[in-house]
């Protein structure tokens, strides 16, 4: 019982931390995280690593639900949010930020409730489906990335008059998505292989790749459009049916487990197959299946590592916490499920009063001054953590991402930084490449 009571206590310590961490925008929780690996000697002398592995779960709990609120207000993205920014922005210029807020944390609770009643059937289908599609990655891989070509579909509106203007209208966003694929998966093929950042900060090394290509483009976007986000109105209730929450919460839920299982697939990737998959429609579906899916990807990625069967390591959390600590009993994985419901309520609980601050703040506060002090904030955390090489990769970065945006194609091709190297290591290519480019 004192275990269970320091687990706890642990737990409710990461949901605080993570709380307050996730509020500020562009600043992803497995950063903080990391630093723990620099201190894990320190830290092992004063608390036991078990108990860090508690407070770990409130962390990554706390951010797969309040990090979504910089998004809402702010529309600073990270590679899991990039499909809800469209939505969001849209309740927001209608007054409507905090609802949309409200779905996504509705969206976020299913997904709890999802991983609390899946976590029985996870031990028994995970094992035995990870031996049947090791040695199948590389074509599942190839197969998404070819799918998601194959949906890209061209944007401009304006018809010009000539059958060249057509045809190049038509073709130019699809080319240069194909084209922006293709920058940002050489950049992160250059990062994965030849490190910028000090050794120490090894941990760190993906950082102001994510920062330039998500975050910098569009905080950019919001000082020059000059946008005026109107007074939002807090409801204390949300418009939606359970049929609506069931719709959503599936798709999010079945993209979130996708993208937790298979190495290299985001949540971004998985809400996109995933509502493919489910023909998806309408904004509050839409919004509470991003809520599902994120919460699912980060929680359920994390909580593959307690299944003493299988110790999959998935995501940043698993992997600086199995240099610190590996679970090993069924008490540890059952305790996880648990602390991962009180985590997840407490966290919901926290988004509502939060996004409430957000919205006031957003409405009397300049969008363009909120912008540029998220900006300032994420160069602060870039050169923290990766030095001045690391700004130059995240301008680097910010300037493939600029291009997404302004050739109106889809900003999931960015994540090419993470497939492209993943396919190229499995087919064997990675050291041909290597030599060719001189790393």
């Amino acid at each position: 019982m004192p275990d269970f009571m320091a687990y706890v206590l642990f737990t409710l310590l990461g949901t605080l931390i993570g709380s307050i961490l996730s509020l500020i925008p562009s600043l992803h929780v497995y950063n903080v995280l990391g630093i723990l690996v620099m201190f894990s000697e320190t830290i092992a002398v004063h608390v036991s690593l078990d108990r860090i592995a508690f407070m770990l779960i409130g962390m990554v709990v706390a951010y797969g639900f309040l990090n979504t609120l910089s998004t809402v207000y702010i529309g600073a993205p990270d590679d899991s949010t990039i499909f809800v920014v469209f939505p969001s922005q849209k309740y927001l210029l209608v007054r409507r930020g905090h609802e949309a807020a409200l779905l996504v944390g509705i969206g976020g609770l299913a997904g709890i409730a999802f991983l609390v009643a899946f976590s029985p059937l996870a031990v028994r289908i995970f094992p035995p489906l990870r031996q049947l599609l090791s040695e199948h990655l590389l074509w599942i891989l190839v197969a998404i990335t070819i799918y998601m070509f194959m949906t890209e579909f061209p944007r401009e509106t304006d018809r010009p008059r000539t059958r060249k203007g057509r045809l190049w209208e038509a073709w130019r966003s699809l080319i240069m998505g194909w084209i922006v694929f293709g920058l940002s998966g050489l950049l992160g093929f250059i990062t994965f292989n030849k490190p910028i950042t000090p050794f120490q900060n090894a941990f760190q090394n993906l950082l102001p790749v994510f920062i330039g290509l998500f975050a910098i483009p569009w905080m950019l976007l919001n000082i020059i459009s000059r946008v005026k986000v109107p007074e939002q109105y807090v409801a204390e209730s949300v418009d939606v049916d359970p049929v609506e929450i069931f719709r959503g919460a599936s798709a999010g839920c079945l993209g979130g487990i996708f993208a937790a299982f298979f190495p290299m697939v985001t949540g971004g990737i998985g809400a996109f197959l995933a509502g493919h998959a489910t023909a998806q429609r309408g904004d509050r579906p839409f919004l509470i299946s991003q809520g599902a899916n994120r919460v699912v990807y980060y929680v359920g990625s994390f909580l593959l590592l307690f299944v003493p069967t299988l110790h999959l390591t998935r995501g940043g959390a698993a992997w600086i916490l199995t240099t610190m600590y590996q679970p090993k009993t069924w008490q540890e994985y059952y305790t996880a499920v648990a602390m991962i419901a009180l985590s997840g309520g407490i966290s919901f609980i926290i988004l509502v009063y939060a996004s409430k601050l957000y919205a006031r703040l957003v409405s009397r506060v300049s969008y363009r001054k909120l912008s540029a002090l998220g900006l300032a904030a994420v160069i602060v955390i870039v050169l923290i953590f990766t030095g001045p090489a690391g700004l130059l990769v995240a301008m680097t970065a910010a300037g493939i991402g600029l291009m997404a945006n302004l050739f109106h194609t889809r900003r999931m091709n960015l994540l090419g930084c993470l497939l492209l190297p993943m396919i190229l290591d499995l087919s064997g290519y990675t050291g041909t490449l290597a030599n060719l480019l001189g790393l």
